[in-house]
């Protein structure tokens, strides 16, 4: 299958480039997978959409304050660098906790050996700021980096910065520590926000929950593959990112018996879906497990652990836009995507979403 099958034109001033006022009054393009029919309504209706006993199911990871900069060797004049942290790397680390693989800007001047004085959200050089050395160069381009203090939480709080995707042409202000990160956010590893959640509030979780539909959660750390783009003219020439998850036990019990029920398990996001149909088997049924996935999901696979889908809308080209075309036909979902740009519906993460019904 040939990868300009997935293209579309966008106009770039419907990017989103600030949340919504308020998160539950974005808009939701609701999509009829049989009928191809479509429909517009305020996230808030999704409460409509769901029915006693079906099963939502988040992804509760939390977005690091990844980004840090700084100077080499704590000098005014020395070289300026930007660290995007992507994953502890514990391999040969002295002190627990302080190893990190990053990517680097300049990558030519982050030879071994080069110390990094991190600045303060302000840009301030600070007397007593710690920094990280570069330890290594690996195979793929990025970097093994060892921090001076092992208390990360502590550093991105005083030095992080929220990772913002590359098509927000601004830098992070206060708000988007908040508003960059879903209400369900707990465990702390992505890069990037699984941002169908970034709709929900605890109104709407109420709701639902007084309608009977139960929830559960797993974790699936966003790495920054989700942003990179398929570059080959055939998919399967793709070599797709891998990303961490988590499935407990106690969520793998609760799909499996709501798809027993025949009730119907309804994904947040494309990372709920990458987790959980990385652990389903053809019968639908999850085995509970944790590790490193890099299923890559496109047509004409169907999915066989999720059955309805919230999503916000993706990138041309993406993985992620092959992986919402297993919901329903790529025609489909093309012609909605074009639906939401006649009505100027706002895209990529901070924008409005999609619901597969």
């Amino acid at each position: 299958m040939r990868t300009d099958l997935f293209d579309y034109q966008l106009p770039e001033e419907l990017i989103a480039q600030r949340p919504a006022e308020k998160r539950d009054r974005s808009r939701m393009l609701v999509l009829n997978r049989t009928t191809g029919e479509c429909v517009i309504r305020e996230f808030a209706d999704i409460v409509e959409y769901l029915s006693p006993g079906d099963l939502l199911v988040s992804n509760n990871t939390k977005v690091m304050r990844a980004r840090m900069y700084g100077r080499k060797n704590g000098l005014a004049e020395g070289a300026y660098f930007e660290a995007l942290l992507l994953n502890p790397h514990p391999a040969g680390e002295k002190v627990p906790g302080t190893r990190y693989q990053a990517m680097l800007k300049p990558g030519k001047r982050a030879v071994p050996g080069t110390w990094v004085k991190l600045l303060d959200h302000a840009g301030n050089m600070l007397a007593d700021a710690p920094g990280f050395t570069v330890a290594e160069r690996l195979e793929d381009g990025t970097f093994v980096v060892d921090f001076d203090d092992a208390d990360q939480e502590t550093l991105q709080e005083k030095f992080g910065h929220i990772p913002l995707p590359p098509y927000i042409k601004r830098g992070d202000e206060g708000s988007d520590f908040e508003r960059y990160q879903t209400i369900f956010a707990k465990v702390s590893g992505a890069v990037a926000a699984p941002t169908a959640g970034l709709h929900f509030t605890g109104d709407v979780i109420a709701e639902l929950e007084a309608k009977g539909v139960v929830r559960s959660e797993v974790t699936l750390h966003v790495g920054a593959g989700t942003f990179k783009p398929v570059s080959e003219e055939i998919i399967t020439d793709h070599k797709m990112h891998t990303e961490r998850f988590v499935l407990s036990p106690a969520t793998a019990d609760l799909i499996n018996a709501t798809r027993s029920a025949g009730r119907k398990v309804v994904a947040v996001g494309t990372t709920t879906v990458r987790t959980l149909e990385s652990c389903a088997g053809e019968d639908g049924r999850v085995q509970a497990q944790s590790g490193a996935t890099n299923i890559f999901l496109y047509p004409p696979y169907k999915p066989r652990a999720v059955d309805m889908l919230l999503t916000n809308f993706h990138l041309p080209k993406s993985t992620l836009l092959m992986l919402v075309s297993c919901f329903a036909d790529r025609e489909k979902v093309l012609k909605a995507y074009q639906t939401a740009i006649e009505n100027q519906m706002r895209f990529y993460s901070y924008g409005d979403c999609m619901l597969f019904i």
